[in-house]
């Protein structure tokens, strides 16, 4: 594949490697002092940009009918938007808050356990998000993802970053020098705590599951997640 990269900072790095690994070839990386792009060179475009220039991104790769995937998190306010794009240009478009495919089994885990705790009362939810310092979003997209697959699966009506109410989750988010990421749910009673918790070693989990929806996402029509990516349903 011909891939397009928006955003070249450590993340479009990281996913250029892995792409030529798989005998990609890189034939653009798009980053705020770039002037032209040529979209006629592309198969596929992956942005991990920032949260102010994702959407003109993924606008723009729609309407030159380029397949996007889009990891850059904070610009979700215009998500729906980019939605309706893709649609009626039928084009082919992912949004993932984290691409890493472990992460995504995670996603699917914290669901269930969701569903199976919305049984008990007696336990109360909260979860908590470590990053490295120069993540810019809090809480990350990773931990809104995961909030929100325990509101539709339970009668929490909301997340709010430290202190929630009675029906909302809390949220802490910690910024640490070089930690790629680390999510944690716990579930607490009087009695005893049960916790599901993922750890990113590195970021190359992120930038490999990224390639692999590209892979994926090519030749094909529509709005997808990952759970589309890897046939979690």
């Amino acid at each position: 594949m011909k891939i397009a990269l928006f955003g070249y900072g450590k993340m479009g790095k990281m996913i250029e490697q892995i792409a030529i690994q798989r005998n990609h070839e890189i034939v653009a990386r798009i980053d705020i002092d770039t002037k032209e792009i040529d979209y006629a060179q592309m198969d596929v475009a992956i942005d991990f940009s920032m949260p102010n220039a994702a959407f003109r991104n993924i606008s723009s790769c729609l309407d030159h009918g380029i397949p996007v995937i889009s990891g850059t998190t904070g610009w979700l306010a215009d998500y729906e938007k980019a939605v309706a794009l893709c649609r009626q240009k039928n084009g082919a478009f992912i949004y993932a808050s984290n691409f890493s495919l472990g992460v995504n089994v995670f996603f699917e885990l914290n669901r269930y356990l969701a569903r199976i705790m919305n049984k008990f009362e007696q336990y109360k939810v909260s979860m908590e998000e470590i990053h490295h310092t120069q993540k810019l979003d809090a809480p990350s997209g990773t931990a809104i993802t995961l909030a929100e697959g325990i509101i539709e699966n339970s009668s929490y009506a909301a997340w709010k970053l430290q202190k929630a109410d009675q029906d909302e989750i809390p949220i802490v988010s910690k910024r640490i020098e070089a930690v790629p990421g680390t999510h944690s749910v716990v579930y607490h009673s009087t009695v005893d705590d049960i916790e599901i918790k993922h750890t990113a070693h590195n970021r190359e989990g992120f930038a490999q599951g990224a390639v692999f929806a590209a892979e994926w996402l090519v030749g094909k029509k529509g709005v997808f997640t990952m759970k589309d990516v890897l046939n979690l349903d």
